[in-house]
């Protein structure tokens, strides 16, 4: 016995129905990491899609303490810190032109693409 609910969730979870692109961008360098947001922004424009953000999300220190000598002085240390940088772009309905187009993008190294269809 099916309800209304159970098939309105079926048909909500389509695979061809795709309501939103959403693509996490992450870089260790902010200016190379804008540049492509930029980058993919101009890419989602060129073909009317509409695109919300980018929306900086908190940036990820990791902090590594290293001792400078080998085996005494310990009061000496070094602090070593790697910063990430991350993005979310939101494009809502896109089209395959779209998708496409995306795919073909060709973005400079160090910058970390993930894309997930919601």
């Amino acid at each position: 016995m099916t309800t209304k609910t159970d098939t309105k969730a079926k048909k909500d979870a389509m695979p061809g129905d795709i309501n939103k692109l959403r693509i996490r961008v992450r870089a260790y360098e902010h200016k190379i990491l804008d540049a492509s947001v930029k980058q993919i922004i101009d890419t989602a424009m060129r073909f009317d899609a509409k695109v919300v953000g980018p929306i900086p999300l908190p940036t990820e220190i990791k902090k590594y303490t290293v001792n400078r000598s080998t085996f005494v002085y310990k009061d000496a240390r070094e602090q070593f810190e790697m910063r990430m940088h991350k993005r979310v772009i939101d494009i809502l309905n896109p089209s395959a032109k779209v998708v496409e187009a995306l795919t073909n993008l060709s973005l400079p190294s160090g910058v970390n693409i993930d894309v997930k269809m919601m």
